[in-house]
């Protein structure tokens, strides 16, 4: 894993957002969709000079994100994306948030449709301990990765490292870098696909129009 922990401001991001930072390039315009509380878009203003957009639902992450200075709007990602012109974004990122949209395949079509490549991870439902948790407790798993009951989480569609490679052959999405990481940040490459499925607490991919 090629992350310094002895840097004191890559310590305080979190590991997943970390890896998320490093995909994008210095001076980008990049736009986060369910930026939460701003912490990803504030730590790639400060390192990496970026111009940083957000949309975030909750008051809460907006009022914690424009705080920070950020230039987020309020309202539901899957509406407000609609009126962002074709290619206003060199990125748009939308880390942990796939699931809980109500047409994954529509959101990953306009994000690639304003932005020139998207960022996308998503927590993996096929991880090896919550297969386990289904098969002997037959419930609902919680975990780091899904940390709520299935009563009180915003998830709406769960989905697999394969799952999600699947639906980008189907919209004839190109993915330029995938990996699986685990709970740790430690990265997989997708190449050993069943292992990564089995291994990874989430995915993360760089995807592109094909």
């Amino acid at each position: 894993m090629d992350i310094d922990h002895n840097n004191h401001r890559e310590s305080d991001i979190r590991i997943d957002l970390l890896l998320i930072a490093n995909m994008i390039p210095e001076g980008a315009r990049v736009l986060d969709v369910g930026c939460g509380d701003g912490e990803l878009l504030d730590y790639l203003r400060k390192e990496k000079k970026v111009d940083a957009r957000g949309i975030e639902l909750s008051p809460e992450g907006v009022k914690e994100s424009v705080a920070k200075g950020l230039s987020v709007i309020q309202g539901n990602a899957e509406e407000e994306i609609k009126h962002f012109p074709d290619d206003s974004f060199d990125y748009v990122i939308l880390s942990q948030t796939l699931q809980a949209m109500d047409r994954p395949d529509k959101i990953l079509e306009e994000l690639l449709r304003v932005g020139k490549r998207a960022v996308v991870s998503f927590p993996n439902f096929g991880y090896w301990r919550v297969r386990l948790h289904l098969m002997l407790k037959g419930k609902m798993p919680v975990t780091k990765s899904l940390d709520r009951p299935w009563y009180r989480t915003p998830n709406i569609h769960f989905c697999t490292i394969r799952d999600f490679v699947d639906l980008c052959g189907e919209l004839n999405i190109k993915i330029e870098k995938g990996m699986a990481v685990d709970s740790s940040g430690s990265k997989m490459s997708i190449k050993y696909m069943m292992l990564a499925n089995l291994f990874g607490t989430q995915g993360l991919y760089v995807l592109a129009r094909n």
